[in-house]
């Protein structure tokens, strides 16, 4: 049985889990919450609920108040439960933090890892038995027996040499933190060692915390630099001695983004993907000896996705039929589609049927033989729960009320047979209800979404999506937020966001579509039109052909289709005002904003650009490469789409933002940018932020922007 780890953010009035693992209990019939009287279970059968935890055993020795819970997990048995408290932020997330030990039999609450640096703890995992914790400190592994409180450290890496844990590129890219998994029996653990000492260290400065300025080192293999070295191996609890897995090739010219115990216990099972992402090997791994099988393989003239995991699940596989079997994602027949695949990997069933894209698998129902997953096959803006037959062979069925048009998400149960469900769309704030499946009522009619819905708000909406067909033939969807009280026989200025990159889409239809964050006030009150459309090459249901036309295109093709939209805009709506065109995107969007900008001068006049990849060799090997390939092989793919290449061209109004902490684009592609400009006399604005990371929070920038744009893209109907 797996066990929860949840984090104790809330969501729905129910607590996720760090690693995405859920809230619910075992048996799939009810979910735990916190609040002040401790850890409580619901029982969505009884409508029950009982408080597990109480706050007062949660208060540690010597101290008057309770832990504040950030996280826990339950032993198999229910008779301890381990706490995450004290947490700190690694990057993106509170990965590190303390952790405690309550017996619920005998009361005791003890402190894990005490001697070790505090808050230093990541991903701690009660054994299976409930005898030992392991967990993560100072990139090593570590054991406790939670009898005797005995520590036992497992890894001895020094310098940049990870174990149990990632280097900053694989937890970016691959979604990569929680690097080790006890296995069934509980003797022994299985881990990856990521050995980044080769990897060169970007240095960012700090130069405002202190008179003198000190470094801040990141290991960030740049696109072009070998990965760091990456192997598996399973360390006996016992005797601390490890088996290295004999995973085939340069282990510095390939990854493994997943892992975990197979289910016959000793072995493992293991995802290798090439150095370019086009290969994708998934190999079972002899615990004992190290030696692998192939197990199923598949490979793409583009890039192969690292599949979203299963809920309970480590990896991108769900095992079924008694572990005869496991379902796996793969785009082979030009969807993103399920199959059914042997243990042995020689035969294979089609699950979902159809020409549909699966968004993201959620849950399966052996009971009844069916598999639940987000789908929309005939609107890429919107999200919908579908269900097949795990025998394969029939249509999909969808599971969401036909009435409710829009995006949906679902937490479903280990069971199949409850979920919690959230709902919004453009004109429909939030909506959250917990529901029985698979008939989709409310479980207290009061909740119920289908009763609150109010379609007729809509009209009130000043939100409308459409479609648009470029001169290339290309069909893109739309939305666009009109000005109050508009009037089609004057012109309005447009200001385009962007992103159009193969991480995200902008083109949803969601709550706050329409809404700009950067901006202070109103669009719509000053009379702008607010619009974007997504591009090929984003991650929009519409089949392989549509996301992979972006490979070795980056800054190239996604730019074509944007502009070539901005042109048909023009050309369709009237009241389009050809003279005051803005665009403004961050991250990949603040890269297409500065080459939409540089490649098309005279199409658009404004554009405010923060964190961008001016320059794509700069950026990290995982991404860059899956997308644009090796550039020691296609090096001119990789100068022809960067923004650093057209600077020159600059007409119109830019202010470029950028953050000088930022860890994830890193600032030198804003020095670079800026050296250019200069060398060609391009005048521009310029705002760095001193220390900020890749997000820029600041209400100096919200002022910035809005001024910025009133003056050079000035508001209102002409």
């Amino acid at each position: 049985m797996k066990k929860l780890f949840l984090s104790i953010s809330l969501f729905l009035g129910v607590f996720f889990a760090q690693a995405q693992r859920g809230s619910w209990t075992p048996d799939g019939n009810g979910n735990y919450t916190v609040d002040k009287s401790g850890i409580q279970k619901t029982d969505f059968k009884t409508k029950q609920k009982e408080v597990l935890v109480p706050a007062e055993l949660l208060v540690p020795k010597g101290q008057e108040k309770p832990l504040e819970v950030k996280g826990f997990s339950f032993s198999d048995d229910f008779s301890s439960v381990l706490i995450f408290t004290n947490t700190k932020r690694v990057w993106r997330y509170e990965t590190k933090g303390d952790y405690w030990h309550l017996d619920l039999k005998n009361k005791a609450l003890k402190q894990v890892g005490k001697g070790l640096p505090s808050a230093s703890l990541m991903f701690a995992k009660l054994s299976p038995d409930a005898k030992n914790v392991a967990y993560v400190s100072n990139n090593n592994l570590y054991t406790e027996n939670l009898a005797t409180g005995k520590i036992k450290q497992l890894t001895f890496g020094k310098g940049k040499l990870i174990s149990g844990t990632f280097d900053w590129v694989y937890e970016e890219e691959f979604d990569c933190r929680d690097g080790f998994r006890w296995s069934p029996d509980s003797k022994s653990i299985a881990f990856w060692e990521i050995d980044a000492n080769t990897i060169r260290d970007f240095y960012m400065i700090n130069t405002t915390d202190s008179i003198y300025s000190y470094t801040i080192p990141v290991e960030y293999p740049k696109v072009g630099e070998s990965p760091s070295a990456c192997r598996v191996g399973v360390v006996g609890i016992a005797d601390g001695k490890t088996v290295w897995m004999k995973v085939p090739g340069d282990n510095r010219q390939h990854y493994i983004p997943r892992m975990d115990w197979a289910p016959s216990g000793n072995q493992l099972i293991l995802q290798q993907l090439n150095r370019k992402q086009n290969h994708s090997k998934l190999f079972y791994a002899n615990a004992k000896t190290g030696a692998v099988t192939l197990l199923y393989e598949e490979q793409d003239e583009a890039w192969v996705d690292v599949r979203t995991s299963w809920t309970g699940s480590q990896g991108g596989w769900r095992w079924l039929n008694g572990n005869k079997e496991f379902l796996w994602i793969t785009e082979k027949d030009g969807w993103n589609h399920i199959y059914k695949i042997s243990n042995d990997g020689k035969s294979e069933t089609l699950v979902t049927v159809g020409d549909f894209d699966v968004i993201s698998p959620l849950a399966v129902d052996e009971e009844l033989g069916y598999v639940y997953y987000l789908a929309s096959p005939n609107n890429a803006t919107q999200r919908y729960l579908y269900r097949s037959k795990l025998s394969g062979g029939e249509k999909a069925e969808r599971v969401t009320p036909a009435i409710l048009e829009g995006t949906h998400n679902y937490q479903i149960s280990p069971n199949g047979k409850y979920a919690v469900h959230s709902f919004s769309n453009y004109y429909t704030a939030p909506m959250n209800q917990a529901i029985t499946l698979p008939d989709h009522q409310a479980i207290n009619p009061a909740e119920s979404i289908v009763a609150k819905f109010d379609p007729s708000k809509k009209k009130s909406s000043n939100v409308e999506f459409f479609k648009v067909v470029t001169k290339s033939g290309v069909e893109m969807d739309g939305w666009m937020a009109k000005p109050k009280n508009f009037d089609p026989s004057k012109k309005y200025p447009v200001l385009f966001n962007v992103y159009g990159e193969p991480a995200s889409q902008t083109v949803t239809d969601r709550f706050g579509i329409g809404r700009n964050g950067l901006y202070e006030g109103d669009m719509a009150e000053d009379g702008y039109i607010y619009m974007s459309v997504d591009n090929r090459g984003t991650p929009a249901p519409k089949g392989r052909a549509w996301r992979k036309a972006i490979y070795r295109n980056i800054g190239i093709i996604n730019i074509q289709d944007q502009a070539e939209a901005c042109m048909k805009i023009i050309e369709t709506y009237p009241f389009v005002d050809a003279s005051r065109i803005a665009v403004h995107g961050w991250s990949g969007g603040g890269s297409s904003t500065l080459n939409l900008l540089f490649k098309y001068p005279d199409l658009y006049q404004t554009g405010i650009a923060g964190a961008a990849v001016a320059n794509q060799l700069t950026y990290d090997n995982i991404y860059q490469e899956r997308y644009m390939g090796l550039p020691q092989e296609n090096l001119q793919d990789f100068i022809e789409g960067s923004p650093l290449t057209h600077a020159k061209n600059l007409k119109g109004n830019l202010l470029y933002v950028h953050g000088t902490g930022d860890d994830n684009v890193h600032y030198q592609n804003a020095e670079m940018l800026v050296n250019e400009l200069i060398k060609h006399n391009r005048q521009f604005q310029f705002m760095p932020y001193p220390n900020r990371n890749h997000g820029v929070r600041d209400r100096h920038l919200t002022t910035l922007f809005t001024n910025f744009l009133k003056t050079h893209c000035p508001p209102g109907a002409r």
